[in-house]
């Protein structure tokens, strides 16, 4: 039988990020209590074209440790031309940056 004494207390670490992430730019609503909610976010596409992806919808969000940094992890879904697009985005709280985050270069663009 064992005991902790307590040096395990912090939350776990969820290793490094898992695929390409991009720096955005990102307008967001807090909360009374504090809550981050993205409302839309601006990015440069592949042409250098700034876009625009207006009423994100968070369909979760998880508080995780990516290789010891305190980051917000959003599911979020938005419709654009009308065909759904589901995608993370990544709020780093040290640096107080925002990132769209693919899983891999083929994924649909928005």
């Amino acid at each position: 039988m064992a005991f902790g004494i307590g040096i395990n207390t912090e939350q776990p670490d969820t290793g490094k990020v898992k695929g390409r992430q991009q720096s955005i730019a990102c307008d967001c609503w807090f909360t009374s209590q504090g809550k981050v909610i993205p409302r839309w976010i601006k990015y440069e596409d592949e042409e250098g074209v700034i876009q625009i992806l207006p009423n994100i919808r968070v369909i979760s969000s998880e508080k995780k440790r990516y290789c010891g940094i305190s980051m917000m992890e959003y599911q979020c879904s938005a419709e654009v031309e009308g065909r759904e697009y589901l995608f993370r985005l990544l709020f780093n709280y040290e640096e107080c940056t925002w990132k769209l985050l693919c899983a891999s270069n083929e994924d649909h663009k928005l």
